[in-house]
């Protein structure tokens, strides 16, 4: 099934961005304080050498806080990591163990004028290939496994979380075609704690959703704000809800993501220096991130950079995939996520009508043929300007 609309970008470099600039016009010295403790809040995971060569990818030579990869796309790994250690225990369950929950692909154009998210399902079959562990050993490659077990491989290999990214960032690369450029990680308390920090997410359910056994979540039909338990239970939830299918899990997590975005990007959240601290604050402390993306310097430059981007332009898909006829409950791409990605790869438009062909220099020359809209069959799209408000 194929829903046409327009989605959610990754809000929160943009989002840390204004939060710090509203923050610093009050004064040099709290200002010092305040910065250095959003920057001592963000984790750091080292990949260098362990996810192939470095010199392909744009130098970083613009001194913050201006965007130093102007002019360059940039794509960006996001993974939802499922700890469940710590504080992370009492919202998922305790396992040992971590493994990805959800994962995306942002892909930021070189213009600024639109972002794309990419969701890939957790289910779906895919070649791994070998994976270097920080220790210097390395797995072997695999052929037709499920996705988000790279993930789970390089934490059980590396026992640590440089090793178990790296993997999951080569198998996206080798999937994909598309060069990555950092990659950010996300666990249940930083989705919980940013939510909570913007008051909640105004949501609009077409059906009751419960799932006890699981997740918790126990959520009437109609108009809701979710707090911040409710928004990870629903963002978790999938074997009691709907068809089960991790395909439906994420048209619900690019839901709630949208809804995110309609809030952080509300006239409330963006002129009350408290609320933009308070969410800068919850999404700094929730980020894991790999260079590059780290520096809280870099990330205002960047997320700055993309101050004039409209709702409209943000699209969130998801990769176009079949039920597999080799593993039950897998599911596999189409032809048309080869396209998707090959589109992504390119910076070109997805989801949306693309650019107008430029004017002919000769004028008794035909114009040239007009560019078809592209959406990715089977591939679900959500939009971040979507009203949340139930009719």
């Amino acid at each position: 099934m194929t829903q046409h609309a327009r989605a959610d970008r990754r809000t929160w470099p943009r989002a840390i961005g204004l939060g710090v600039v509203a923050v610093l016009v009050f004064g040099a010295a709290g200002a010092a304080a305040v910065y250095l403790e959003l920057q001592s809040n963000i984790g750091e995971v080292d990949l260098a050498g362990l996810v192939g060569d470095e010199s392909a990818r744009p130098e970083v030579t613009q001194p913050p806080p201006g965007d130093a990869r102007a002019g360059s796309p940039v794509n960006l790994l996001i993974v939802g990591s499922d700890d469940r250690s710590g504080e992370n225990a009492t919202l998922g369950g305790e396992e040992e163990g971590m493994q990805s929950d959800t994962t995306i692909v942002a892909h930021v154009a070189a213009d600024r004028s639109r972002v794309e998210l990419v969701s890939i399902p957790r289910d779906l079959l895919t070649d791994r290939p070998s994976c270097l562990m920080t220790d210097g050993s390395t797995t072997p490659a695999r052929e037709a496994r499920q996705f988000n077990e790279a993930f789970r491989i390089g934490w059980d290999h590396g026992h640590d979380v440089a090793s178990a990214s790296a993997c999951t960032w080569k198998t996206v690369e080798s999937l994909t075609g598309v060069r990555l450029d950092g990659l950010v990680l996300v666990d249940f308390v930083g989705l919980r704690d940013m939510v909570e920090a913007i008051g909640g997410v105004p949501m609009c359910l077409a059906t009751d959703l419960d799932d006890p056994e699981y997740t918790g979540l126990h959520v009437k039909a109609g108009a809701q704000v979710f707090d911040g338990a409710t928004a990870v239970q629903f963002a978790r939830a999938r074997h009691n809800i709907g068809d089960g299918s991790d395909t439906g899990r994420m048209k619900r997590q690019q839901d709630l993501m949208a809804a995110m975005v309609r809030s952080v990007l509300s006239r409330e959240v963006l002129t009350s220096p408290t609320a933009l601290f308070q969410f800068a604050q919850a999404a700094t402390s929730s980020l894991t991130a790999s260079s590059g993306f780290r520096d809280l310097t870099d990330l205002t430059g960047f997320g700055l950079s993309l101050r004039g981007l409209q709702a409209d332009r943000i699209v969130f898909a998801s990769m176009p995939t079949v039920a597999s006829t080799r593993q039950r409950y897998r599911v596999e791409a189409t032809a048309d996520s080869a396209e998707l990605w090959a589109r992504i790869a390119a910076d070109q438009p997805v989801g949306e009508a693309p650019a107008p062909p430029a004017a002919p220099t000769d004028p008794a020359a035909p114009p040239p043929p007009a560019e078809t809209p592209w959406s990715p069959p089977g591939g679900v799209l959500t939009s971040a300007d979507d009203s949340s408000a139930c009719a």
